[in-house]
């Protein structure tokens, strides 16, 4: 049976807006009839994808989300002095395999090149991919052919590397066997308490109006805001996530410090510069074991009202946790706590113990 990794982690961010809606607004969920805060799980996996700490630690393991990779590889075929309408036609049906593109009807004029080299969907490009790619692009040129949607699977049938793809899986309509099944599931964060976004009015000086002519702010505007206690739970199938590396485990490893480093100590970017939101998480219960895995946000059903909110939603952690393993039997095999107001363990420990 495969090995699960669970992370619950408390983070509290001071009023911010770190990931807004279509209206701008912080976003929003209801929780035991009370309105509180969310970050979505696609927000937090981008943070943790871009993070330094994720970028550095990972470099060359890495993928990319893009429509535009076409344009990458024409470029890298015009740097070694392949002439463009080959290149652009040998491109355009290479990244074809990737998705849909918005091919010219006949009777139009001469598309514009983007046209022929962006794919309508977004595309997780792996590094294996991006360069097998570029040397199937350079062995057709050669022989003066184009590719055809039989050679897609020397492309896309590599054996990756990319450790956010195979955590967080991609699929590709147009070709389900490439399909990848993600090895991490994440929550949308959700505050402990009730909240109520709030509402910032503000305006910006013309420093060079003197009022002469009039007394008004150059700009004026609005922006809402909240500040949250959050509730983290993300779980990691070890065992899928080795069998996506193509069983490497120590880049798994590797790649599960990473990310729960990031996770610990990345913050979403919405609008930093304006509330300077940064923040590491004030505590993090990470389980390890074979057990079906399990949430505990029903601790946090009934909203943290305590002045002493960091204490009183540790505690209702786990105090759910031990009512789960009353009722069911040890639901991990193994747990560590970082618990920083109380002092007890550190995240380089925290490290070692889920990737150990």
């Amino acid at each position: 049976m495969s090995r699960f990794i669970q992370l619950h982690m408390l983070t509290s961010y001071p009023p911010a807006n770190l990931n807004r809606d279509d209206l701008g607004r912080p976003k929003t969920a209801i929780m035991g009839g009370a309105q509180r805060l969310r970050i979505s799980s696609q927000c937090l996996k981008r943070t943790w994808r871009t993070s330094p700490v994720v970028e550095e630690a990972l470099k060359g393991n890495l993928g990319q989300r893009t429509r535009r990779m076409g344009r990458v590889l024409l470029g890298n075929l015009l740097e070694k002095g392949i002439d463009k309408e080959k290149a652009v036609a040998c491109t355009s049906a290479l990244v074809e395999f990737f998705g849909t593109i918005e091919k010219p009807k006949k009777g139009d004029d001469k598309p514009k090149e983007e046209k022929l080299l962006d794919i309508k969907e977004l595309f997780f490009f792996s590094p294996e991919e991006k360069k097998a790619m570029e040397e199937m692009a350079l062995r057709y040129l050669e022989e003066g052919k184009l590719p055809t949607e039989k050679d897609s699977k020397e492309i896309m049938g590599q054996t990756q590397t990319a450790v956010d793809l195979a955590l967080f899986g991609r699929m590709v309509a147009k070709q389900p066997a490439y399909n990848v099944e993600a090895a991490a599931q994440v929550a949308h964060a959700l505050s402990v308490h009730e909240v109520a976004v709030e509402e910032d009015f503000f305006s910006a000086v013309d420093e060079l109006n003197e009022g002469e002519e009039d007394m008004g702010a150059g700009h004026i505007g609005e922006t809402e805001f909240a500040a949250g206690y959050f509730y983290l739970y993300a779980c990691i199938n070890y065992d899928l996530l080795v069998k996506n590396l193509g069983g490497d485990r120590e880049l798994a490893d590797k790649g599960i410090r990473a990310f729960v480093e990031a996770m610990a100590t990345s913050a979403p970017k919405g609008k930093i510069n304006s509330f300077g939101s940064y923040a590491y998480t004030s505590y993090c219960l990470a389980e390890k074991g074979s057990r079906q895995p399990r949430s505990l946000s029903v601790s946090f059903l009934n909203p943290v009202k305590s002045k002493n909110m960091l204490t009183e939603a540790i505690s209702a952690l786990e105090n759910t946790r031990d009512d789960m393993d009353a009722a069911y039997g040890p639901c991990a095999e193994d747990s560590y706590v970082m618990n920083v107001p109380e002092r007890k363990g550190t995240l380089p420990e925290l490290l070692d113990f889920i990737a150990g």
